[in-house]
């Protein structure tokens, strides 16, 4: 763009607070040239470090786990040891995402370990100790997440959330680094790239407080940022379907005919050789990743698109990416969507059919007082939730624990049975080896408000322009093991698309964030999820601008308030795209220019003031001492870097190289 006089005068800009000007006297700035410029990144001078290992935690929901690999050997993927204390019938390689704190609030135990140690403790101890599960879905549920944001326990008693998830990295860390010790003699966390995967779908304070709480942790530091990546979730997944063989997946559609559609033939053909060889290779747990692209891969031609799906306990994230030949890199299409539909919809709507059975008050009650018999028995319906299949024709029981049967009788004065037969809940029943008896129909209806919601989703998702003609829906993450989700999945979408699942389609995303680490630039385009500008003062025009903006200054008429727009929401970037803008101070002598970052969801936003946008990032650069008989007209560059799942901003005072950096924070302001 050519900066004339005119343009120049119009755009006149600086940085202030709420309202900038009036409250701080600031004189404010004005650009020397209103220009956009887009270039590649080669101010990542510090990125260049390399490490030799690359370990990648995904920290889900109801389960986590880690993967690693060496640089020198990019195609095998250690997943982490076998876990004390494993579920018997789920084989795994993830442990339960749950914290024991010890009654002083000191990191006890995590995963099975913890659950275990918690589930043995005499009842009357067990309550002064804290524990904590599923507590990751409070990021994503909580609008004004900060720093001081708390987490309760089993027991009520509240932990900081960033405290609880600082010990969880912590554990992952000392767990990983003791197994990379026990190969290679000696370890340094410095030698390390870490990767944390986070859902796409969540807010950006989010995202930078898990990069907080790994802070905490000592895995990297604010002043090496580079050693972590937060990786998303789908996009992780996405990496590693790239990779995908035949043998690797299950096609759902080439299963004949949807309505002659068996799911158990699916999960005999598909899991069962892949659940032995896992067994086999229990030792290595080594994952050979064949530096190809995969069959399927190979059928994709430039710009075909393909949907992933990634359904966890917690959350449903879809991402939609397009191929870019001739490396394959991705772009990503239309911006992450989903919500809360993850698999902890099943537990919810369990808890919501005892409560209409037992009564919600003895439940409540029930769950403060016993919290170890609570926990016992959502494990015990875990594991005959895994076992709901859409032709199951015998009933699954679920082991009541002898204390809920018990409380029950003391709560109410009469038995478990009664409550059963009184309760009009037909598809639920009592057997005498003191277990719900629950037909399959009854634990389908438990499945079916959460699969309807992510039906629904994709469905509206499908009506998009941006989602026309999808070749490709890759169905991942833990939930995507349910036969009840695949087969609705295919019937829904199996005519608009093919369906297809990696066989180890709970590992996925961890192996995909793997290869993440190893590479990071395999993912080209990105869609910005906010739209970012900066606070600035323009020349007022009457009749253009509201009066209620009007700031008279040395003469001259202001507009304040004004947000000058970097990037929209929902507008493409590439990886480590920069937008620079150049100001100049209105007054020459003023020597301290802050400039105020904003963001705000919505795209076109005028002023700075209006409804949701939110301070997201301060620069503030102090030129006191610096040659003040520089040029009269002294340009401050504004910089934006997008494209990674952080953003960086960064000012410099062009006659004098100071400059200034920042990164985008949502969780101080």
């Amino acid at each position: 763009m050519a900066g004339t006089e005119g343009v120049t005068a119009d755009v006149a800009s600086t940085a202030a607070y709420a309202s900038p000007a009036r409250s701080l006297g600031d004189p404010g700035i004005t650009p020397l040239s209103p220009s956009h410029i887009a270039k590649d990144s080669d101010a990542n001078d510090a990125e260049e470090q390399s490490y030799p290992v690359v370990v990648a935690i995904d920290f889900g929901t109801t389960s986590s786990g880690y993967a690693y690999s060496f640089t020198k050997e990019p195609e095998c993927i250690h997943v982490m040891r076998r876990w004390e204390g494993g579920d018997p019938g789920v084989s795994n390689q993830k442990t339960p995402t749950t914290i024991l704190l010890t009654p002083e609030r000191k990191f006890h135990s995590f995963g099975y370990a913890a659950r275990d140690f918690y589930h043995d403790l005499d009842p009357n101890e067990s309550k002064h100790w804290l524990y904590f599960e599923k507590f990751k879905m409070k990021l994503h549920t909580t609008g004004n997440l900060n720093l001081e944001t708390d987490l309760a326990a089993a027991n009520g008693k509240k932990v900081k959330a960033l405290e609880l998830f600082s010990y969880a990295l912590q554990y992952f860390k000392e767990q990983a680094l003791k197994e990379l010790s026990d190969q290679d003699s000696g370890f340094e966390n410095s030698e390390v790239r870490w990767v944390i995967t986070v859902p796409a779908i969540w807010k950006q304070p989010a995202k930078q407080f898990m990069r907080q709480a790994a802070y905490k942790a000592g895995m990297a530091s604010p002043e090496n940022p580079e050693q972590l990546i937060i990786a998303l979730e789908p996009e992780a997944a996405s990496i590693y379907c790239r990779k995908l063989r035949l043998h690797q997946m299950i096609d759902l559609s080439s299963k004949g005919p949807v309505n002659g559609y068996n799911p158990s033939e699916t999960i005999a053909t598909g899991f069962t050789p892949a659940k032995e060889h896992i067994r086999r290779n229990r030792q290595s747990r080594t994952f050979m990743v064949e530096n190809v692209i995969g069959e399927i891969w190979s059928e994709l031609e430039e710009g075909d698109r393909y949907i992933v799906v990634d359904s966890g306990g917690g959350t449903v994230d879809v991402t939609v990416h397009q191929i870019r030949l001739p490396e394959g890199h991705l772009k990503e299409l239309y911006k992450a969507t989903g919500g809360p539909h993850g698999s902890l919809g099943v537990d919810y709507e369990f808890e919501r059919l005892l409560c209409k059975i037992f009564g919600e008050d003895f439940i409540e009650q029930f769950k403060i007082k016993r919290p170890a018999a609570w926990v016992d028995l959502m494990i015990a319906f875990e594991s005959r939730k895994r076992a709901a299949a859409p032709d199951r024709t015998n009933p699954l029981n679920i082991t009541l624990p002898f204390s809920f049967i018990d409380y029950y009788k003391k709560f109410r004065g009469h038995s478990v049975e009664h409550a059963l037969r009184k309760s009009n809940v037909d598809f639920v029943k009592w057997s005498s080896q003191g277990m719900l008896r629950m037909s399959p129909d009854a634990m389908n209806a438990l499945f079916k408000p959460t699969i309807d919601e992510i039906i629904q989703h994709l469905s509206d998702l499908f009506e998009k322009p941006e989602v026309t003609n999808v070749k490709f829906l890759f169905l991942v993450g833990g939930f995507a093991e349910a036969p009840l989700l695949q087969q609705a999945i295919q019937n829904a979408f199996g005519s608009k698309c093919r369906i297809i699942i990696p066989q180890d389609v709970g590992l996925t995303i961890l192996k995909g964030a793997v290869l993440f680490g190893l590479d990071p630039a395999v993912i080209k385009v990105r869609r910005s999820p906010l739209t970012y500008g900066v606070g600035v003062l323009n020349r007022y025009v009457e009749g253009k601008h509201p009066a209620e903006k009007l700031l008279v200054k040395d003469g001259t008429r202001w507009c304040t308030d004004v947000f000058d727009k970097f990037i929209s929401a929902d507008q493409s970037v590439a990886l480590g795209e920069t937008v620079s803008r150049s100001y100049t101070p209105a007054k020459p002598s003023q020597l301290v220019i802050v400039i105020n970052i904003y963001s705000s969801e919505h795209d076109h936003v005028s002023f700075i003031t209006e409804p949701g946008v939110k301070k997201c990032g301060t620069l503030r650069l102090d030129l006191t001492g610096t040659d003040t008989t520089a040029p009269s007209r002294r340009e401050i560059k504004t910089l934006m870097q997008f494209g990674d799942t952080e953003i960086k901003a960064m000012a410099i005072d062009v006659a004098t190289s100071k400059s200034v950096k920042a990164g985008i924070d949502f969780l101080n302001y």
